[in-house]
């Protein structure tokens, strides 16, 4: 029986957890929390009322506020951080860890400061080995449904068979499917970038703008994704899966969408300070998106939605001349 430490309390770590208690394979569990709120509420209630009220934490879940007790004896480590945070917690991660652990990242974002995917993060700060022990979980997954138990469908991408085959059987379970790949760059890319396009897809709604808006508005965004993944060595059959694709689709037009929620609120002409000012969820998109636009650049691909996202968080650009931007470039082939 395996141990599995998920390093990170929030909605999707505390989904998790719950999720592989229901796993085909039985497991030793360990939930670390930043918060100590976040930790005591789990340890005494066994319900995260700030992140995912409403979900009853099995016993069987240690939780626990340090990284020591929570990574002994842990054969798979799994990062559930926002990837503002990954390095510095990783890297601090580092005296406890096992020499064999299998890394596998569940951060849906890219490191602001460097740009870099939070696997490549994994690889500096902790995996030096010439067969990675390192894989990526990414796809349409809203954590209240996972942590409901309503059929959820992912990848896996690691560029170790043998590692991606090993997690695939321990986390997979009867409303929990997992396919792998080997495409970690096109899965992280893709697991990034969609963010930033769902604060447009809310955006649009925000502007009460109708359905033609939105669906133009994700097709294009897709062709963002695709063009900047396939330049950095993803594949585009990866963007045109559930890495890609669906979880576009998810986070875009979903309710439960976090990025889409800010895109909204942008729309209906709040600031960016007052929005993340009521929640203490990370939108991963608003951290994401200067880092995506910098790749881009470096790679000569052209963004023009994640560029008007970006004048619009960071340079106050209304969105309807944002909106207007984009409808009045110059006329082109798709």
């Amino acid at each position: 029986m395996k141990k599995i430490a998920i390093i990170g309390g929030g909605s999707w770590g505390t989904a998790l957890a719950i999720a592989l208690t229901r796993s085909w394979q039985p497991h030793r569990l360990a939930l670390w929390a930043h918060s100590p709120d976040v930790v005591e509420m789990l340890q005494t209630r066994r319900v995260n009322e700030i992140y995912l009220p409403g979900f009853e934490l099995p016993a069987e879940v240690e939780v626990t506020g340090a990284y020591e007790k929570a990574l002994a004896a842990a054969e798979i480590v799994l990062g559930v951080m926002p990837s503002a945070h990954a390095r510095e917690m990783y890297r601090a991660m580092r005296p406890y860890i096992e020499p064999r652990a299998v890394f596998v990242s569940a951060t849906k974002g890219l490191e602001p400061a460097t740009h870099a995917r939070i696997s490549e993060v994994i690889a500096e700060e902790i995996v030096q080995d010439a067969q990675p022990r390192i894989a990526v979980l990414s796809g349409p997954s809203f954590a209240v449904e996972v942590a409901r138990g309503d059929p959820t469908v992912v990848v896996l991408a690691s560029a170790n068979a043998p590692i991606a085959a090993e997690v695939q059987e321990e986390f997979s379970g009867p409303a929990f499917r997992l396919y792998t790949n080997d495409d970690v760059i096109g899965t992280e890319i893709a697991g990034a970038v969609k963010n930033v396009i769902a604060i447009a897809a809310g955006v649009c709604t925000g502007l009460g703008l109708g359905t033609n808006a939105m669906a133009a508005l994700v097709t294009r965004g897709l062709a963002e994704m695709t063009r900047l993944a396939v330049a950095l060595g993803g594949r585009r059959d990866t963007i045109a899966g559930l890495a890609g694709v669906g979880d576009l689709i998810l986070t875009s037009t979903g309710a439960l969408s976090r990025n889409r929620f800010v895109g909204i609120e942008l729309g209906k002409g709040r600031q960016l300070r007052e929005i993340l000012g009521t929640t203490r969820m990370v939108a991963e998109g608003i951290g994401t998106t200067a880092a995506t636009l910098e790749l881009a650049r470096r790679a000569g691909i052209e963004m023009p939605i994640t560029e008007q996202v970006h004048a619009v968080l960071t340079a106050g650009r209304a969105t309807r001349d944002a909106i207007r931007e984009l409808m009045e470039r110059r006329l082109k082939q798709e």
